[in-house]
């Protein structure tokens, strides 16, 4: 307990799966925990399951469409008048798109929005987050990646490549500001595959479903908090001569 204690940590894409279990592994351990989220009942179900802002953490909702620049505007000028600081910022907000999807089938406006949230909400997170986590005398920002920035993806060609996008600028924010000694670290965390609501998406049915457990080396699907422990610990100060690194937590498929 108190891991983040008076931390005020900003998660998007909180309202259902990995942001839903950040942000309340980060509340639980002390953090105020901002939650944003296009889908505004899944994010207040996740504020609800934390209990309100209170001394020792909590959380509050703000809706937020992270591929809108003016959204990004919004939701860190709110938080610097309310809370009056941001030590860190978990980029989690993504989407797969259709599957299966190849680069051949695969339309240009699937392609765009894909990459509009995975990749420009992203950029937009950071170029907006680090002036206000640099502010607050530095903090930690925690890109989501994918193990499919590791790996051809061709069922999924646009959220592959998505990934691969931000396991690069990930290592791109974290040099920029260290060299600058802005105090801002910036890692990238890359799940394998994991029982969520987008994970399921692409599991059709329980034959597939076996068969992929079947491939995993650890013998299962990671489940939420597996990620959320990883991502606790990067938004802790316990990592804080961590920047520019990769966290794989995939069950071993990355080491096959």
């Amino acid at each position: 307990m108190g891991r983040v204690a008076g931390k005020v940590v900003l998660v998007t894409g909180a309202g259902s799966g990995i942001g839903r279990a950040t942000a309340k592994l980060l509340a639980d351990e002390g953090a105020t925990v901002i939650v944003t989220d296009i889908n505004q009942p899944g994010g207040l179900e996740t504020v609800q399951r934390i209990g309100g802002p209170q001394p020792g953490g909590g959380a509050r909702f703000l809706p937020h469409d992270t591929a809108q620049e003016a959204d990004w505007k919004r939701i860190i000028d709110d938080i610097l008048a309310r809370e009056g600081r941001l030590d860190g910022l978990v980029n989690n907000a993504g989407i797969a798109g259709p599957f299966p999807s190849t680069f051949e089938s695969e339309t240009v406006e699937q392609w765009q929005r894909v990459l509009s949230i995975n990749v420009q909400g992203v950029f937009l997170g950071c170029k907006h987050g680090v002036p206000a986590l640099r502010s607050s005398g530095g903090g930690s920002i925690v890109n989501l990646s994918s193990l499919a920035a590791f790996l051809g993806t061709p069922n999924l060609s646009a959220y592959g490549a998505s990934k691969g996008a931000v396991r690069q600028f990930t290592k791109t924010v974290a040099i920029d500001c260290a060299r600058k000694g802005y105090k801002v670290r910036c890692n990238s965390v890359h799940p394998g595959i994991i029982m969520t609501p987008m994970g399921e998406g692409i599991l059709p049915n329980d034959q597939i479903k076996e068969r992929v457990r079947g491939s995993i080396p650890i013998g299962d699907f990671g489940a939420p908090e597996d990620i959320a422990y990883g991502i606790l610990y990067l938004i802790s100060d316990e990592s804080r001569f961590v920047t520019g690194s990769e966290l794989v937590i995939d069950g071993g498929m990355n080491a096959i």
